[in-house]
This record gives C-alpha cells, sequence and structure tokens, in this order.
C-alpha cells in the first residue's frame, strides 16, 4: 500500500510540472498577456489624449468664468458736411399773408466741410448775425412807433425810415447773450421776394397769391351754418356725409343738463 501511495504522488507531481510547461508556454495564455499588453498601452494613450495626466497641472479654463469683454457704443464725429441749396420759389407752405413762398433748388450749389470747432464758431458767427439784424429790425420799429405816437399821427420821416438809418451803434450784442436767444422769423412779403430776387429768381409766380389766399379763406371758413338745430338739406355737413356740429354741441348740452339735474 505504501508504495502504490508513493508511486501515484510521484506521477502527480510529473503531471503538475509538465502541466505547468505547458500552461507556461500555451499560446491562449501568450494572447491574454498580449492583449492585456494592448489593453494597457491604449489605455496609456487614452489617457495622454482624452484624460491628461495630473503630472503635468493643466487646468482647462471654463466658458463661464470668461471675462465678458466691455463694447464701447460712443459714436465720434470728426467733420461737419454742409451742403449749399439757392433758393426758388417753393409752392409748398401756406404764409401767414402774401405770396411768393420761398423753397430751394434741386441740386446744391456748393459743398463746404468743417472741423466741429470751426463748425461752432460759424454757426455763432450767423447766429450773431441774425440776432443783430432782428434787434435792428426791432429798433426801427420802436422808432417809427415813436414818431408816430404808437400809430396815431402820420408822421413821413417815419415812412422813409430803413434799416439802413440804424446804425450798429445803436445795438448792444455785448450784454445780449447769444446762446440764450432765440427766436422765429417770420419774413414779410416784400422781403420773400428780395431773397428771391437776389438768388435769381427773375419771374415770380403771382397765380401762387391767389391760391394761397383762397387756403387761407378756406381755413378760416369751418363748419356749417345752423343755429340752434340742423336743416340736413341745407346743412353742409350733412351734405358732405359729416356729422353736424350743431348736433355736436346740442349733446354736450343735453349732458351738461342731466350732470345738474343728479
Amino acid at each position: 500500500m505504501r508504495g502504490t501511495c508513493d508511486s501515484i504522488a510521484a506521477m502527480s507531481g510529473i503531471l503538475k510540472r509538465k502541466f505547468e510547461e505547458v500552461d507556461g508556454s500555451s499560446p491562449c495564455s501568450s494572447v491574454r498577456e498580449s492583449d492585456d499588453d494592448i489593453s494597457s498601452s491604449e489605455s496609456a494613450d487614452s489617457g495622454d489624449s482624452v484624460n491628461p495626466s495630473t503630472s503635468n497641472h493643466f487646468t482647462p479654463s471654463s466658458i463661464l468664468k470668461r471675462e465678458k469683454r466691455k463694447r464701447t457704443k460712443n459714436v465720434h464725429f470728426n467733420c461737419v458736411t454742409v451742403y449749399y441749396f439757392t433758393r426758388r420759389q417753393g409752392f409748398t407752405s401756406v404764409p401767414s399773408q402774401g405770396g411768393s413762398t420761398l423753397g430751394m433748388s434741386t441740386r446744391h450749389n456748393s459743398v463746404r466741410q468743417y472741423t466741429l470747432g470751426e463748425f461752432a464758431m460759424e454757426q455763432e458767427r450767423l447766429h450773431r448775425e441774425m440776432l443783430r439784424e432782428h434787434l435792428r429790425e426791432e429798433k426801427l420799429n420802436s422808432l417809427k412807433l415813436k414818431m408816430t405816437k404808437n400809430g396815431t399821427v402820420e408822421s413821413e420821416e417815419a415812412n422813409t425810415l430803413t434799416l439802413d438809418d440804424i446804425s450798429d451803434d445803436d445795438i448792444d450784442l455785448d450784454n445780449t447773450e447769444v446762446d440764450e436767444y432765440f427766436f422765429l422769423q417770420p419774413l414779410p412779403t416784400k422781403k420773400r421776394r428780395a431773397l428771391l430776387r437776389a438768388s435769381g429768381v427773375k419771374k415770380i409766380d403771382v397765380e401762387e397769391k391767389h391760391e394761397l389766399r383762397a387756403i387761407r379763406l378756406s381755413r378760416e371758413d369751418c363748419g356749417c351754418d345752423c343755429r340752434v338745430f340742423c336743416d340736413p338739406e341745407t346743412c353742409t355737413c350733412s351734405l358732405a356725409g359729416i356729422k353736424c356740429q350743431m348736433i355736436l354741441h346740442t349733446k354736450i348740452m343735453e349732458v351738461s343738463t342731466v350732470k345738474q339735474d343728479i
């Protein structure tokens, strides 16, 4: 029995050694080892490309933390271009009296460029000239009123006075704030005609004067002639398809009466 056990142990030891030799040289084990090597190398490569190692201390900047650039929205001008037009008869406005309306030609006749400083100085100069002319006209009118005693007495001398008789010495611009002095400058018919002739207009259309008079009269004639009650057969508002102003007035009166009764 003892010999049999020894032989069995010896045989198992031989088989164990043979199995270890076969297992060490087995292609399956070599394939697995190579697969492990490839996977480890791939993981190393992927770690280099996708997941960088922490040894480099690289921290990507966040998009949310980036500072937004401040966008400036200022507009800067460096010059002023002025186009000059000659005067022409306008035919587009309705002055309070007379005709000879003022307009301008369809194309400019000259162009000039200014720096911002030059343009400001030019505007101030023009404003001072307009103010001087306006003050001269006021001075002339005050002299005429003084000579005629507010228009109650005839004076030939007052009728012959013109702007040329008013000198610049009679006008005090030094004590006048030019920048704060603004005024409307309505031009009478004679002055409008003089400006047109000075601009080269040889013939002024006189028909415009009659058309403007008709427009002014139509603006003064507002509504119908109804009184107390409205007659639709003669009411110009009703004939034109407009509610009569007398009906509207009656309704307003009725509403006010009801409120008083309440």
